[in-house]
């Protein structure tokens, strides 16, 4: 299968170059004006961290470039040498040039591993997107669950679709969502990592490509990477404004993945919300260019603002299967309850459950019966409004405190979903991240939810600490800002781009 090499082209780079607004900085009367070709040399290396650009997506042509931007092919000239000696652009003479990362930095390639718990009380843990259960409900769930295990005990406790019942009971969550659903249309997984991992297998080819917001999830990019997929990344808007579909269409159309996965419910890394109009385009892109598209709607229903998520579920914009659902019920209740569930047409979901049987064979009885009894009684909103609440005290805590310690970090706060993506400034999010476990924080870096060494300026800070602990956060991510910023965070660790 030939490679598919996303090209930038010289109006559209232009605009991305162009200046956005910052925060106001002291005037330094006797600070020196960068020469033109640094600046713009400047200007990709950060587009190429940020996201912005893919890795290994064709430059311009220097005479191009130079048209659109207004000035000299000796400047862009020089430009392109310049990333060619940081290792941020390649070239080959008669084939253009082309973004990179500097060669010799681990990029992550290990999941995102939650903390042990002999350590929640020496370490402030921001690396998981994850609270403790909703309680008293979860502890209800299961002693209704063990009420009608008896039933279950007397066969043989395999169901690869799922029970019958927990079936049921999510078809008619989904109605109720406003998208008429039938218990057909329901596999029941191992969480929501199940699920997709279950629709990757089943529709993606070794060495085909899947198409993926940038940035995304890091679990799932790891997944991917795993099931031998080529990664397609496709940025979000500027200012995390939803999903470029210029772009989409591009993709789409020039790549012809199998496959895009994306979450447009509380985006996790970003917090971002897409809007009805960008659902449907993207759903009738993807139907025309015969790409499936998992939607992960395992945030969709932790709205913090206001009552609803002003979105429709993207499957409501569907008419012929093009799109898979993801959902689970972790962040709603418990993510010790390794439920996750697909919704998709009768057909896909006998498909998905033929090939289950070398797989995972089935999902447990007791959590299964836990939550069908929270959806049937009740039990499932009381939990979820629980949880709202929860995640709302410490997303406001810990914005608070980002902006009482680190005011240079920038970053929106999402009206929903568990995670903010903050952007680090000039600092490494990858330096930041290791210095700051020292310090007792924990805290994701950036690169581990782009592509090939992407978003280097940022880290994700998840909403699972309250004051008094994201006050601590805050100070002790203001040290390792410091430490980094001194260069003493960087001892004992590789010098120049380091992607932990």
């Amino acid at each position: 299968m030939p490679q598919w090499t996303a090209a930038v082209g010289a109006a559209h780079l232009a605009r991305l170059l162009a200046p956005r607004p910052r925060p106001a900085e002291p005037v330094r009367p006797h600070a020196r004006r960068l020469p033109a070709y640094r600046e713009l040399a400047d200007g990709v290396r950060l587009l190429v961290l940020e996201g912005r650009i893919q890795v290994a997506a064709r430059l311009p042509a220097e005479r191009e470039l130079a048209l659109a931007l207004g000035v000299s092919r000796t400047t862009v000239a020089a430009a392109y040498e310049a990333l060619r000696a940081e290792g941020f652009a390649k070239s080959r003479r008669g084939a253009g040039s082309w973004t990179a990362i500097p060669e010799g930095h681990v990029l992550p390639s290990r999941s995102l591993e939650p903390l042990p718990p002999d350590a929640a009380g020496r370490v402030i843990d921001l690396g998981t997107a994850s609270l403790p259960a909703t309680e008293p409900w979860l502890s209800r769930a299961m002693e209704g669950a063990l009420a009608e295990l008896p039933a279950y005990a007397a066969t043989h406790g395999d169901f690869p679709a799922g029970l019958p019942v927990l079936r049921e009971a999510i078809a008619d969550r989904y109605t109720l969502r406003g998208v008429p659903t039938m218990p057909e249309q329901i596999m029941v997984t191992t969480g929501a990592m199940g699920a997709i991992g279950a629709a990757a297998r089943r529709a993606v080819g070794y060495g085909e490509r899947v198409a993926v917001e940038s940035p995304s999830y890091a679990n799932v990019l790891e997944l991917f990477r795993e099931t031998g997929a080529r990664l397609v990344p496709v940025a979000l808007r500027e200012r995390l404004l939803g999903w470029d579909m210029d772009a989409w269409r591009r993709v789409l159309r020039d790549a012809a993945p199998r496959m895009a996965y994306v979450m447009p419910d509380f985006h996790n890394p970003t917090g971002t919300l897409i809007g009805d109009d960008e659902r449907r385009d993207l759903v009738e892109a993807a139907r025309a260019a015969g790409t499936v598209v998992v939607a992960d709607e395992t945030m969709a229903e932790l709205v913090l603002d206001g009552e609803e998520p002003g979105a429709r579920p993207m499957a409501a914009f569907d008419r012929g299967g093009t799109v898979m659902t993801v959902g689970s019920a972790s962040k709603a209740v418990w993510a010790g309850l390794r439920i996750g569930w697909v919704r998709t047409t009768p057909d896909a979901v006998r498909r998905l459950v033929s090939a289950r049987a070398y797989l995972d064979l089935a999902s447990p009885v007791v959590d299964q019966l836990a939550v069908a009894w929270l959806l049937r009684e009740g039990g499932w909103d009381e939990a979820l409004a629980a949880r709202r609440a929860r995640a709302r005290e410490c997303r406001d805590d810990l914005a608070a405190a980002l902006r009482r310690h680190v005011p240079e970090w920038e970053f929106a706060v999402p009206r929903g979903g568990m995670t903010m993506w903050v952007r680090t400034g000039e600092l490494s999010g990858s330096r930041l991240a290791v210095t700051g476990e020292r310090l007792g924080v924990r805290v994701p870096s950036g690169p581990r939810f782009g592509v090939d060494g992407a978003f280097e300026s940022y880290v994700r800070v998840p909403f699972t600490v309250s004051d008094p602990a994201a006050d601590e956060a805050g100070v002790r991510l203001a040290e390792a800002a410091r430490l980094v910023r001194s260069g003493a965070g960087a001892d004992g660790e590789p010098t120049g781009l380091f992607v932990a």
